[in-house]
């Protein structure tokens, strides 16, 4: 089991860049066309203003007609636009001339001339001015030249996409601050996890060698009583040495071998039966189904998603008539064992949660035992292990599916 970030973070990371590069880059793309279609528009209605000066100036035939066309065409045109003659002199007394430029009249001509200079420069940096010519024989005559800048629409489609790649930007930073401190919250539960899990696992067999050793002292005249407790006392050292083999085996793939699962499920039903009455609890273990049933398997590993049922079943159950019923059956291609108790159950809103490392609902266990359980079936074992049913204060029922 690994306990720091690997290969997984260093991906999540890799994708939350390249969306960011991905939607800064498509929104840069898509508004910078938009805004030179929207210039283009622009552009056109000028020109439209320029052929419609020309037209009046190259005609002796005004009418009505292009008054109006300038009152609904010109008149609504909303982007700073400035009318010179061809040496980019300005009629500041005009005020046809110069439309959506705001400035302060109160300003003395020198000051606006400056000003309006300035602003013909800027004007002409963002867009190519427009001449107004009349033909006079063979000569064309400028006589007044065009000058415009872009609408507030543009101006605000320009600054957009920067705006979008800032947010971009700060959603990854805090995504990947959101990320991290999750990551370390995960880390903080595993170890608190392992801790609780370690203690889990030796606490049954400790228990059991210190109420050995006790009857040990009662009947040390005693050569049988001596001989069947010293037989215990093997056992259950024996038991830390798998539980100790166990914690080297997590994080390794492990090799799976045939094995008869009602074999070993009887092994471990013995086990605590032997051992329950010393935890002062009264409760009956029994084992229903099939007397062989071959599966591959790591049988050391196995057993331990058994115990830590039994004992998360053990754990639920605070009245005197216990009781933890475990049944295994083929059907078909499948192998389902079930190990059910009742006691207090299991919360519905709960249920995802005892899986997750480091969650707890009492003082030990489901640290890391449910946690483990499920990545031993469902990694190394190619199973499923799931809550099949619980009812509080009624009891539950865990499920393991594996192949045949």
């Amino acid at each position: 089991m690994k306990m720091s970030g690997g290969p997984a973070s260093v991906n999540i990371k890799i994708i939350l860049l390249i969306i960011a590069i991905g939607i800064g880059g498509g929104t840069l793309f898509f508004t910078s066309d938009l805004v030179e279609k929207l210039q283009g528009k622009e552009r056109q209605i000028v020109q439209l203003y320029a052929k419609g000066l020309e037209y009046v100036a190259n005609t002796s035939d005004v009418n009505a007609d292009i008054t109006f066309l300038f009152e609904n065409i010109i008149r609504p045109i909303d982007f700073p636009l400035i009318l010179t003659d061809e040496n980019n002199n300005i009629n500041l007394k005009s005020k046809s001339d110069i439309r959506n430029v705001r400035f302060d009249s109160t300003l003395s001509e020198e000051k606006l001339t400056t000003f309006f200079r300035n602003k013909l420069q800027e004007m002409d940096k963002a867009n190519n001015p427009i001449n107004v010519t009349y033909v006079s024989g063979k000569d064309t005559i400028i006589l007044t030249r065009i000058h415009y800048g872009n609408s507030g629409l543009i101006n605000q489609l320009k600054y957009y996409p920067y705006l979008q790649i800032l947010i971009v930007g700060l959603f990854i930073i805090i995504g990947y601050i959101g990320f991290s401190q999750i990551k370390k919250s995960e880390q903080s539960n595993i170890w608190v996890g392992m801790a609780k899990e370690t203690a889990h696992q030796f606490g049954t067999p400790i228990s059991s060698l210190m109420g050995w050793i006790e009857i040990l002292k009662l009947h040390y005249s005693d050569p049988d009583k001596v001989l069947d407790t010293a037989e215990e006392i093997e056992n259950d050292v024996e038991k830390l040495n798998k539980i100790t083999t166990r914690f080297s085996k997590i994080g390794s793939k492990p090799e799976l071998k045939n094995g008869n699962i009602t074999e070993l499920l009887q092994n471990v039903v013995e086990y605590y039966q032997r051992r329950i009455p010393q935890t002062g609890k009264k409760v009956s273990i029994e084992l229903l189904g099939e007397s062989k049933i071959e599966v591959k398997l790591h049988a050391e590993l196995f057993e331990w998603v058994i115990e830590n049922l039994i004992k998360n079943a053990l754990d639920s159950i605070s009245h005197d008539n216990g009781k933890i019923t475990l049944s295994v059956k083929k059907i078909k291609h499948k192998i389902e064992i079930e190990v059910a108790d009742n006691g207090k159950g299991v919360d519905a809103k709960r249920r995802k949660d005892i899986f997750r490392p480091g969650y707890s609902t009492k003082r030990r266990g489901w640290g890391l035992g449910l946690s483990l359980s499920k990545r031993i079936i469902e990694e190394y074992h190619k199973g499923k292990i799931f809550v099949k049913s619980s009812v509080l204060n009624e009891g539950t029922i865990f499920k393991i599916i594996l192949n045949a």
